[in-house]
C-alpha cells in the first residue's frame, strides 16, 4: 500500500497535480474494521495541531480536541466515548450553516482543520464505518486547490500523502509485531 501511495506523490511532483480518486486505493486497505477507527484518530490528531488563524471558539474546540487526543495509542486508540462524543457535537454544531443551491444542500465549512477533527472522531464513534468513510476523510485531509489544476491532489497534497503512507506503514507493522490478521493475511 504504501508503494501505491509514494506513486501518487511522485505523480505529483512530476505533472504537478494527480486526481483525488487516486486515493481509492485506500479503500481495500481500510477493510480491517480497527484500521479505520486507528485512521480517524490518527486525522483528527493532525488536525487538531492545525490551528492557525482560528476565532476565539475554533480555538477553544481546537483546545478541547487536543486535550482527548493527547498521548492517545492510535494503534489501539482507547478515548471515552462520553467525551470523544461531546466534542464530535461541538465540532458539527459549530460548523452546522447550511446553503441550499439548485439541487442539493451543501454545508458551510469555515475551518477545514475542525472538519477533519470532527471527521475523524466520526470514524473512532461510529461502528458502521465503510471503507469509503476511510477514503472520504482521507480525500478531505489530501485535497488542495490550486488554480492552475483546480482541487484535487496537488503542490502541498504530497507531504499528507507521505504521512498516511508513513501511517500505513506503521499500522501494518505494528499489525505484524502484534500478529493480527487482516484482510491481505488471511488464506
Amino acid at each position: 500500500m504504501r508503494h501505491k501511495l509514494q506513486k501518487i506523490v511522485v505523480e505529483i511532483k512530476e505533472c504537478g497535480h494527480a486526481n483525488l480518486t487516486r486515493l481509492t486505493v485506500l479503500k481495500k486497505w481500510f477493510g480491517p474494521t480497527h484500521r479505520l477507527r486507528s485512521f480517524g484518530i490518527f486525522i483528527a490528531n493532525r488536525a487538531s495541531q492545525r490551528t492557525h488563524r482560528a476565532t476565539t471558539e475554533a480555538a477553544e474546540l481546537f483546545r478541547e480536541a487536543h486535550e482527548i487526543l493527547a498521548g492517545v495509542n492510535v494503534f489501539e486508540p482507547n478515548i471515552s466515548r462520553t467525551s470523544a462524543t461531546r466534542v464530535y457535537a461541538r465540532l458539527q454544531a459549530f460548523q452546522n450553516e447550511h446553503r441550499h443551491q439548485k439541487w442539493i444542500t451543501a454545508r458551510v465549512i469555515h475551518n477545514q482543520n475542525l472538519f477533519l477533527v470532527e471527521g475523524g472522531l466520526g470514524l473512532y464513534l461510529r461502528r458502521n464505518n465503510s471503507p469509503t468513510d476511510g477514503y472520504r476523510l482521507a480525500a478531505a485531509y489530501c485535497e488542495h486547490y490550486d488554480p492552475r489544476y483546480g482541487t484535487g491532489l496537488n503542490g502541498p497534497s504530497a507531504v499528507r500523502i507521505e504521512e498516511i503512507a508513513d501511517f500505513v506503514l506503521a499500522i501494518e507493522t505494528y499489525e505484524l509485531r502484534a500478529g493480527l490478521q487482516t484482510c491481505e493475511s488471511r488464506p
